[in-house]
């Protein structure tokens, strides 16, 4: 079993912001208004609280949900995803450099936790869905619209592409 020592702090980084690049994508590929963006927000949290309260959740998706509740942990993945979105000021833009997160972390995964890669790309992937479902689109103040919106889908399968899962 992989742990955070398997990887370089580098990677490790790139893994943890690959948590946030994964609603953050789908965020971005159709933006919701404020309340939307609540919205999208709390389900991409609320599948990390899932993922801690579940016993049987993979012990590497566990180590990193444990650095998420370390204000070090949180730092570390703002400010590196600061970073890498910095000069981003259009939505297509984010979205392409979050599946670009996505891919990376993903061949980090194969390279460096093969037994794990499948399980820690499935939960990326399951985060990026429950933040496309979070929200309605294309309503009028939140009645209305369509649950998942086609740019979302679209997103959707480029991160399944991205972390070589099936769509």
């Amino acid at each position: 079993m992989a742990d955070k020592s398997t990887f370089t702090p580098d990677e490790w980084k790139l893994i943890m912001e690959s948590v946030m690049a994964a609603g953050m994508a789908v965020s971005a590929a159709e933006p919701s208004g404020l309340f939307g963006l609540l919205r999208e927000g709390f389900a991409s949290s609320s599948t990390l609280v899932q993922a801690k309260m579940d016993p049987s959740t993979n012990p590497l998706i566990k180590t990193a949900v444990a650095d998420f509740d370390t204000s070090q942990g949180r730092s570390i993945v703002r400010d590196g995803l600061k970073e890498k979105l910095a000069g981003s000021s259009q939505t297509g833009e984010i979205k392409s450099k979050c599946i670009q997160i996505l891919q990376q972390a993903g061949a980090v995964l194969d390279a460096k936790a093969p037994a794990d890669a499948a399980a820690f790309k499935g939960w990326l992937q399951l985060i990026a869905q429950h933040v496309a479902e979070a929200a309605s689109e294309g309503g009028l103040l939140g009645f209305g619209g369509v649950k998942v919106s086609d740019a979302e889908k679209a997103t959707l399968a480029e991160i399944s592409s991205a972390l070589k899962l099936a769509a």
